[in-house]
């Protein structure tokens, strides 16, 4: 098991160990202040879910808007030819091309974020999908990617609308900001990426849905966040205290 460094060490002794959840508005402050480095730390969150990944009915996957975004600027690619092609680079796009683009692809370009295609296109996505599947940047109709509104899907990925799937241990990994965000701004991304996957739940999921929650900064401890407060959550910090009617999920 690795050893972690002294300010880790730290930084974990400044978190209260004998509380085994807090409520969302505290674990964020805890981030906020567990995280050390010189650099501004990426805020994100884990979500262990209560469903099997092996059958495509219990697949959680979509697509989340942050208000605040992820503090991240945000590489868009577009296969696109003409009309729609002008359309992407108007809206803001960082790479637009077809064949040409998708064969830079095959010999290691990697350099983009999130990529978009029209349906003209699938062609040439179809032979990319060895490459851009296992890195979670496959374009794909269901989370918006696959559109003939290209000006759309980019600037909605540029202003932060981010992909999330359940990995083979049915988690959901997410960025929902940087510790430089006030608490906020990383309270209503939280509260927004929680809406989102309970919005999500598949039918064939039984028992408890969200199983837990963790919140954590690039270096910093993990924060474990009570799983069953999924609303309400903004109006705890305007409170300054826990909402009484939270939901188990």
């Amino acid at each position: 098991m690795p050893r972690h460094g002294k300010k880790y060490r730290q930084a974990l002794a400044r978190t209260p160990r004998d509380v085994r959840f807090e409520d969302p508005v505290e674990a964020l402050r805890l981030v906020k202040e567990a995280a050390f480095a010189k650099f501004d730390e990426t805020v994100e969150v884990a979500v262990r879910l209560g469903v099997d990944p092996r059958h495509a009915d219990q697949v959680v996957r979509g697509t989340v808007a942050l208000p605040h975004g992820t503090g991240k600027a945000v590489r868009v690619l577009v296969l696109a030819q003409g009309e729609k092609a002008r359309e992407a680079e108007e809206a803001g796009a960082d790479v637009v091309g077809t064949n040409d683009l998708a064969s830079k692809i095959e010999e290691g370009f990697d350099d983009f974020d999130v990529a978009v295609a029209t349906p003209d296109q699938m062609g040439v996505v179809g032979k990319l999908g060895r490459i851009l599947g296992p890195r979670g940047k496959m374009p794909n109709p269901k989370t918006g990617t696959v559109t003939m509104d290209v000006g759309k899907a980019v600037r909605e990925a540029k202003a932060g609308k981010l992909e999330y799937r359940t990995d083979r241990g049915a988690n959901v990994h997410v960025t929902i900001g940087k510790k430089s965000f006030d608490e906020k701004q990383l309270l209503e991304n939280y509260a927004a990426l929680v809406d989102e996957i309970v919005r999500a739940k598949p039918a064939a999921a039984k028992g408890r849905y969200i199983k837990t929650v963790t919140l954590t900064s690039t270096m910093g401890p993990g924060i474990h966040v009570d799983p069953a407060r999924t609303r309400g959550i903004v109006d705890e910090l305007e409170q300054g205290e826990p909402a009484e009617d939270a939901v188990t999920a």
